[in-house]
């Protein structure tokens, strides 16, 4: 097996702390007791994070986040589960433009569908509904769950499909007890960077959300164009932590190389 080379490991050093400085430096910031964004240099403060507790708008705004993802992410999966089984394992006329229209939104700016959502909604009076909200946010994150869960159903062994159904069990019972539970990493997987994506998501959802639904990125976006207080570091320290720890879990259960590789 081949090794990285000097050169070779510097680069991705840099890489890593190029992509990692942003972050480290936000969080740090949050921890300031000052009142302008600056670096503590001989003091840590919680003080901006009680801040962000005893703030009534942000605290609804994390429970309408926090809702909204939870259920997108599960319409999302309970759509891309059956779409990605028919699109990998059976040839059909229009395959691969449902494929191509499942992934559409990866390159879809998100402002063109927030527009587009907008008018949309106008149009047909839904404006200000939770529900198609959820709805909305299900067309961006779906691409996320399906090509986790075709990564999965690739890579999963039919054998053991085939031996159930020859020993006759329905293709009810197959799904439930041989199949789903071979690609069960690739749909977690998916449901969870599906919720990170809603949890984050803020150009959309500023043209299709309502004073009743406004979600968290949306309410820091909002704030921070008002005010340059650490209160916007501190919430998203809170947020990389919350991702963190997600991520963490999930490579603890399943392993993030079986779920974003599709290893067995």
């Amino acid at each position: 097996m081949s090794r990285n080379g000097p050169l070779a490991l510097l680069f991705n050093a840099l890489v890593i702390t190029f992509m990692l400085a942003p972050l480290v430096i936000v969080c740090v910031v949050a921890f300031t007791p000052g009142n302008t964004l600056a670096i503590p240099t001989t003091e840590f403060s919680l003080r901006w994070f009680r801040a962000v507790f005893a703030h009534s708008d942000f605290v609804q705004s994390f429970k309408n986040s926090l809702w909204l993802a939870a259920i997108s992410a599960t319409l999302a999966t309970v759509l891309a589960v059956p779409a990605g089984l028919a699109i990998a394992r059976h040839s059909f006329p229009g395959r691969d433009f449902l494929n191509g229209l499942f992934l559409s939104p990866l390159i879809i700016p998100h402002l063109v569908l927030g527009v587009a959502l907008l008018r949309t909604f106008s149009l047909i009076g839904a404006t200000g509904s939770f529900f198609w909200l959820a709805l909305a946010h299900v067309v961006i994150i779906t691409p996320y769950v399906l090509r986790l869960v075709l990564a999965s159903v690739e890579g999963s062994d039919r054998s053991a499909e085939q031996a159930a159904l020859s020993l006759g069990a329905s293709q009810a019972t197959v799904f439930t007890r041989v199949t789903l539970p071979m690609i069960l990493p690739g749909v977690t997987g998916g449901w969870l960077l599906a919720f990170i994506n809603s949890f984050d998501e803020v150009t959309m959802s500023i043209f299709v959300t309502a004073p009743s639904t406004v979600t968290l990125p949306v309410r820091m976006y909002m704030y921070a164009t008002e005010s340059i207080d650490p209160l916007m570091a501190a919430v998203s320290a809170l947020m990389v932590a919350l991702t963190a720890v997600a991520m963490l879990v999930l490579d603890r259960i399943y392993g993030l190389d079986k779920i974003l590789v599709g290893h067995k």
